[in-house]
């Protein structure tokens, strides 16, 4: 009771299955992963559909921004993301310049994640990226978009403050909204922008929209898993909740392994193994 029928009944989401669910009114739950245990969990969870986010560079290396995320790191967590999953619907972020240099480079290496096991692509921009999409989709490649704070573009802001608050700000973003579904996206992250203008959005276009820190209005959400499960303790913003404080459990678990392992207590007879005489 409580789930919805595509869980209920342990179907594949597909991407037909995201559009499906603005129709019908079923809020979209998204979160993102970037290795097989952490996939095999939110899958077996049932959730909707997964994103291996380019904050992979923040999150598993460490890296300040998302530009100096590569190819080859975004391919290897596909990899390892799609092992563990199997009705969630897998969507990767395409790392910075692996479409901005032109459609043929972009469409060859969006067909290399799905060749690894995604099953659809996110782009960050707007109408700047609309002829990648129409190609992409062309071909066959399903597309996200991501308008508001793009991360990629994060030295042409300087900062990551909300986006949308100045009235020409707005009405681009509505226009790049409509553009993005003319080329034919199946949805669109919405990152960091006000509530009334995610709402609007929402309200203008026939595909769903994801919000990330765009309140309540859009036809999903999602947040980095690492943020929402208390793993990433240096990031805190206003639109994340914090369901649990996963890194003060494993400091008390490996605090506790240390303490075990100096006082002999350690392996204990029970786990070790002994003389069959």
């Amino acid at each position: 009771m409580g789930l919805s029928s595509s869980k209920a009944e342990n179907k594949k989401i597909t991407v037909e299955t995201i559009k499906a669910m603005k129709k019908s009114g079923e809020l979209i739950a998204s979160l993102t992963a970037y290795d097989y245990l952490m996939a095999k969990i939110l899958d077996g969870c049932g959730i909707d559909l997964i994103l291996i986010g380019d904050s992979a560079g923040n999150v598993i290396a460490g890296y300040d921004t998302t530009l100096p995320v590569t190819m080859e790191e975004m391919l290897y967590h596909t990899r390892a993301v799609r092992n563990g999953v199997t009705n969630a619907l897998v969507i990767i972020d395409m790392p910075f310049l692996s479409y901005q240099c032109g459609v043929n480079d972009a469409v060859r290496n969006a067909g290399l994640f799905l060749k690894s096991g995604a099953e659809g692509i996110k782009l960050e921009g707007g109408r700047q990226v609309a002829d990648i999409a129409e190609r992409m989709v062309g071909f066959g490649i399903p597309v996200m978009g991501h308008l508001g704070l793009t991360p990629q573009s994060i030295n042409l802001f300087g900062d990551y403050k909300v986006r949308g608050k100045m009235n020409k700000e707005r009405k681009r973003m509505l226009k790049d909204a409509k553009i993005l579904e003319e080329a034919g996206m199946f949805s669109i992250v919405l990152e960091k922008i006000p509530e009334a203008l995610a709402k609007e959005i929402t309200e203008s276009i026939s595909i769903p929209t994801i919000g990330i820190g765009a309140g309540l209005y859009c036809d999903g959400q999602i947040l980095v898993t690492h943020d929402m499960i208390g793993l990433n303790e240096d990031f805190n913003p206003k639109f994340v909740r914090k369901y649990v404080n996963v890194a003060e459990e494993m400091r008390k678990a490996f605090n506790g392994y240390i303490k075990d392992v100096k006082n002999s207590s350690f392996p204990s007879k029970d786990e070790s193994y002994l003389s069959s005489r």
